[in-house]
């Protein structure tokens, strides 16, 4: 798949992996817009890169992905990438019953619910490009669980296997399906104040990224 000359929307694209992809793509002569919910990083992250195109969203909200759609749709009708990025990860203790779950981000809204409403939104528009992609961010943690946050851990494995579907049910068409399996990444996730955990530079996932991009290598487990 050509790694320039695309028009690509990336959820989640001011932090973290999401602002190294944005990094890479607009390196790479892209037309590039971001989505988050927190309006003072897309803020930060076009004073970064001044050609990118911002937009306010909570992918957990369905109202806020319509409204995202219709905006494109309209203002970007070239679109032919989406990179469904945005996360939260949390750790839950189940002992501590439904309040547990419930009192902070859904992690089930977002990792899960999020890219799969999201590439059927967008489908009717990428369908009509005669180069395109859906390309799902999941995690190392799709492999093996770890107990601190099983919720976190359950929706990246779900990711892998919608992804996995989604490539069979798109093999007759122009749209590719690509998965991206980080490590443990130097990032911080949610919306609590940003902690920055060990793990390897953001920026190696999206040279990984734009790698396989390039390869047709539709799965990308980097470390």
């Amino acid at each position: 798949m050509k790694t320039n000359g695309n028009t690509i929307l990336i959820t989640g694209g001011a932090t973290g992996i999401g602002l190294a992809f944005t990094a890479k793509f607009v390196e790479h002569g892209n037309r590039v817009i971001i989505c988050g919910r927190r309006e003072e990083k897309l803020k930060e992250a076009q004073i970064k890169f001044p050609q990118i195109n911002t937009r306010v969203c909570d992918v957990s909200s369905h109202s806020d992905r319509e409204t995202l759609y219709e905006w494109i749709k309209e203002e970007y009708p070239d679109l032919n990438i989406l990179v469904n990025n945005a996360g939260v990860q949390r750790a839950i203790e189940f002992k501590e019953g439904i309040n547990a779950l419930i009192s902070g981000d859904s992690e089930i809204e977002t990792n899960f619910a999020a890219p799969i409403y999201l590439t059927a939104q967008f489908m009717p528009l990428l369908l009509t490009q005669e180069e395109a992609a859906v390309i799902n961010v999941s995690s190392g943690l799709r492999f093996r669980a770890i107990a601190r946050m099983p919720i976190y851990c359950a929706t990246k494995a779900g990711i892998h296997s919608f992804t996995e579907s989604l490539r069979e049910q798109l093999r007759d068409t122009r749209i590719e399906v690509f998965e991206v399996v980080p490590p443990r990444v130097a990032t911080s996730l949610g919306r609590e104040p940003d902690v920055i955990s060990g793990g390897i530079p953001p920026s190696d996932m999206a040279d990984a990224l734009l790698l396989a991009l390039k390869n047709n290598e539709f799965e990308i487990i980097v470390g």
